[in-house]
């Protein structure tokens, strides 16, 4: 493998579109609220992306380390475990996209508020560094939070609440609780590919030490809490348009639910490491048909 297909390999470019989705949610419903904005749209859109391949370089590299990626692990080829990239070079990159997040950051967080609201701007870097080091703290450190079962709900609050709240009010400068509901909902499905990706690794992380939910409670457990996840997100969704009062068109979103129907089927029969892994990007691409579908039908109809 070349060094750039095995930087490529690293990146996990199917990852992307379902760090995008929180963003792309969060920006329709700014449009909704007569209040979207091209520049934030696009810083938005590189911060995320930056902090999204962030986590993954850390991955790699914190997997390798902590023995949770070994020769005998299932799934996709990791590139430090590999020796693709040594551990020097991916702790170069790691502190390369930590400053790219940064920088994209600081510059969304000045598009946004300009020099007028020095408190919130204050807030969002905060919370700008706080997704950074959430990025890394996964499986890098001597206390990675997800080898305790933490991720999910780091997953929900980043993707979710941070992703789809925070950037809509990047565009208002206020909040409303509704919009929480489809904040949510993308967290819980975020939550989802989180969940099957620990589905897949189950026998290697618990070999590895590597305590998610599933390694504590079971594939058994874990396939009921995926449909519990995807579910909650249909309602969630559904609840936002009955309150919103939307028109028949605007109920679009509902031609997506097919695709976790699918999903859901194939999950529940799923007993090999390999039946989980193509699901992964499935998921993912469904989730951000699912709010461009919603999006459509907030702003067209």
């Amino acid at each position: 493998m070349t060094k750039v297909k095995a930087w490529i390999s690293a990146f996990r470019l199917r990852t992307l579109p379902l760090a995008l989705s929180s963003i792309i949610m969060g920006s329709f419903l700014a449009a909704y609220y007569n209040a979207f904005n091209w520049s934030i749209l696009i810083l938005a859109s590189f911060t995320t992306l930056f902090l999204q391949v962030l986590s993954n370089l850390a991955n790699d590299y914190g997997d390798t380390v902590n023995g949770a990626d070994h020769a005998d692990r299932k799934g996709p080829d990791r590139m430090v475990q590999t020796g693709a990239i040594s551990l020097t070079s991916m702790r170069m990159a790691i502190i390369l996209f930590s400053v790219f997040s940064l920088l994209s950051g600081l510059l969304l967080i000045y598009v946004a508020f300009g020099s007028a609201s020095a408190y919130v701007s204050l807030f969002f870097f905060v919370l700008g560094l706080a997704a950074i080091a959430a990025a890394m703290k996964y499986t890098m450190g001597n206390n990675p939070y997800g080898y305790n079962g933490l991720g999910d709900i780091f997953v929900l609050i980043f993707f979710g609440i941070v992703g789809v709240a925070g950037s809509f009010y990047l565009y208002t400068n206020y909040f409303d609780w509704k919009v929480l509901l489809p904040a949510f909902s993308v967290g819980f499905l975020s939550s989802g590919v989180l969940n099957l990706n620990n589905m897949r690794d189950e026998e290697s992380d618990r070999a590895a030490g590597k305590n998610t939910l599933v390694v504590k409670n079971g594939i058994k457990w874990a396939k009921t809490y995926h449909s519990f996840l995807i579910v909650a997100a249909i309602l969630n969704i559904a609840i936002f348009a009955i309150i919103n009062g939307f028109g028949l068109f605007q109920y679009i979103f509902l031609l997506g639910i097919p695709l976790f129907i699918r999903h859901l089927n194939v999950v529940k029969k799923a007993e090999e490491a390999s039946d989980f892994d193509p699901e992964l990007k499935k998921l993912a691409l469904s989730t951000l048909v699912f709010v461009i579908l919603f999006g459509v039908g907030l702003v067209v109809f």
